[in-house]
């Protein structure tokens, strides 16, 4: 297939937790008529200390107003934990060993799973052993995940699609980015709801747009922002 679709988001971006069902039907869509691809983005990959009082407050708000618009569950417990941490790189990386071990496709699904952990179960993923285990809840081989997630080329190569996402231009998550042969194209930089995508992802799969169409890609609602810095 001469065709790529690329999701570019991190399992820690609330907008992405709050995109799941679009991404879903997004893939579904495309199967079989482009290649479907995962890269991780890196909202905070580098980040040690521990959410403060405020930023905490931040959270609970952003994700009252994301579950309000988009239907998905926050369980807002987990903001009062002690050991919440937002260091990205974890997760990102174990989503990336996924798709080592098992392709693109099982990498989604697997970052869907870390997700679904974290905002709707509580369980913190800026955690080795969580990861670990999520890992092997999900249905992979323990031994060979913890390898790969714990070894040198993982870690270069999550480092690698922060480096590429940043190439593509990327500064918000979730942004789903279409290449054929004209290039690379935006179709979202942020949160939409599936409607606002199906036609022109459909126009783009039948080659019904034209050359320059990239002043058609929707407006985002929102998306998660990531700091230059911190990248």
């Amino acid at each position: 297939m001469e065709k790529d679709i690329i999701y570019v988001g991190d399992p820690m971006c609330s907008w992405c937790f709050g995109f799941s069902e679009v991404k879903h039907k997004l893939i579904q869509q495309c199967k079989g008529r482009a290649n479907i691809r995962f890269i991780a983005g890196g909202l905070y990959p580098d980040r040690t200390d521990k959410p403060d009082e405020k930023y905490r407050h931040f959270l609970q708000e952003h994700w009252v107003k994301i579950g309000k618009l988009t239907g998905q569950r926050f369980a807002l417990e987990i903001l009062s934990r002690e050991d919440l941490m937002y260091n990205t790189e974890l997760p990102c990386r174990a989503v990336v060993s996924v798709r080592e071990m098992e392709g693109d496709e099982v990498a989604l699904d697997f970052f869907t799973h870390l997700q679904k952990a974290f905002y709707s179960e509580g369980v913190c993923i800026s955690n080795d052993a969580a990861l670990i285990e999520l890992a092997r809840c999900f249905g992979l081989d323990k031994e060979r995940f913890s390898a790969l997630y714990f070894s040198d080329a993982m870690k270069q190569q999550t480092r690698a699609d922060f480096a590429f996402s940043q190439r593509l231009g990327v500064t918000g998550f979730p942004t789903v980015v279409v290449k054929d042969r004209a290039g690379y194209a935006y179709l979202t930089v942020g949160y939409q709801p599936y409607e606002q995508l199906q036609a022109l992802l459909e126009a783009w799969l039948s080659d019904q747009l034209p050359e320059q169409h990239s002043g058609d890609v929707p407006e985002p609602v929102e998306s998660c922002i990531f700091q230059q810095s911190e990248r």
